[in-house]
């Protein structure tokens, strides 16, 4: 008896370890790309007047109430209207709204699938084009591009990126959930794109605002089947090829946050079911590619999807130092891991985030919206239970209803 006790012991002990050491991992590494965020700086770029002709392409399902007024704007840039095209990829429109896009001078690719998905979209458009375009640019159907985006793009590729990721930032502020969605996505910003290139790496892709040398994106997107989550394994595909990924701060596309909590539930099931799917379609040739090839880039793609989302890895840290706090100071029942382990851990993880917070949130509104991050917590880790099925079919977030 006194044996399986014993066995017990230690089993509980290793757990309560590998469970420490996951998170205070996954903190180190949040904290070290933040930190590092604050070093990025803009490259030196030479100005070559050599205009590139570019794509954009935009995949609009179901997008009836934002798409006609979008692809209008994207005809506003300031660059020669002979060297760009919009394409609006059709998918699922009404009548109405495909008889106003067809008076704009856009092309509109009608495209009808059993099962939608943006891949699908995007290699239906490619092999629709007839022209030889230098470059793709991705955007989605709420996305505003500021009048001098396909000029910053153009620069960006005549000084040898062949693969760039611009500055996504939020259209709307307007609700608590799209304050803490538009936080999310500037923290991101700043781990991810600034404190990754900061330090040599490759930018994360978004899903949209995006530009690709095209014959690269016409070639990869060949080979993507991807329901959700498309970006990702664009991201995997380029790493595996070594073709880095360049983020510009300062061209700006805007896009539209999620303003509900049952948006924000959709959205977030269907980026936790990514995050699983390739971490297990990839784990393996990260790491073959690391100790074989050197591949940073790779390893460093699968390990972000073994850091937990940041609105879980805030609220389970939270959690647990209570709790370990409680046990060893109100109880005083002493656990394998010290509760100080803990506090530590998330006194790291908040330093972590009020570095990559811009200083644009350090308002009352912010703080406000704060309120909802229990409850965008309890959804997130609930979720985490609701999974199946969810990278299965594609799971649509309606855009174009700004609330007030």
């Amino acid at each position: 008896m006194e044996t399986i006790i014993q066995i017990f012991q230690y089993l509980g002990q290793g757990t309560e370890m590998i469970f420490a050491v996951y998170f205070a991992v996954s903190t180190l590494y949040v904290l070290v790309f933040a930190s590092a965020g604050h070093f990025y700086k803009k490259r030196k770029q030479n100005t070559d007047d050599k205009l590139s002709k570019m794509a954009i392409f935009i995949p609009a399902y179901k997008e009836d109430a934002v798409i006609v007024g979008v692809a209008k704007k994207a005809l506003l840039q300031q660059y020669p209207p002979s060297f760009y095209d919009v394409i609006v990829i059709a998918d699922s429109l009404q009548s109405k709204t495909l008889i106003e896009l067809q008076k704009l001078p856009i092309k509109v690719v009608k495209v009808s699938f059993e099962n939608s998905t943006k891949a699908k979209a995007l290699n239906a458009a490619i092999q629709d084009s007839d022209k030889d375009y230098d470059y793709a640019i991705i955007l989605d159907a709420d996305n505003i591009m500021e009048s001098h985006f396909l000029m910053k793009m153009n620069t960006a590729f005549q000084n040898g990126f062949r693969v760039v990721q611009a500055h996504r930032k939020a259209k709307n502020q307007n609700t608590s959930f799209a304050i803490l969605d538009a936080a999310s996505e500037e923290i991101n910003n700043h781990i991810y794109r600034r404190g990754h290139r900061a330090l040599g790496l490759s930018s994360g892709l978004i899903g949209s605002g995006m530009g690709f040398d095209y014959k690269i994106f016409e070639s990869i997107m060949k080979k993507i089947t991807a329901i959700g989550g498309f970006d990702k394994e664009l991201e995997f595909k380029l790493a595996q090829k070594n073709i880095s990924i360049e983020y510009l701060q300062d061209t700006v596309v805007l896009d539209e946050k999620v303003q509900k909590s049952t948006d924000f539930s959709k959205q977030r099931r269907r980026w936790l079911a990514t995050q699983f799917v390739y971490l297990k379609r990839y784990y393996k040739s990260g790491l073959r590619a690391l100790f074989s090839s050197g591949n940073v880039n790779l390893f460093d793609k699968v390990f972000q999807m073994i850091v937990p989302p940041r609105i879980l890895l805030l609220g389970i840290t939270i959690i647990t130092a209570l709790v370990y706090c409680l046990l060893d100071f109100g109880l005083n029942i002493k656990t394998y891991v010290s509760s100080f382990v803990w506090v530590v851990n998330l006194t790291l993880l908040v330093v972590a985030f009020v570095l990559a917070l811009p200083r644009s949130f350090y308002n009352t509104a912010t703080l406000k919206a704060m309120a909802s991050m229990p409850s965008a917590f309890l959804r997130m880790f609930c979720l985490l239970f609701n999974l199946k099925g969810a990278n299965t079919k594609f799971i649509h977030t309606s855009h174009g209803v700004i609330k007030r």
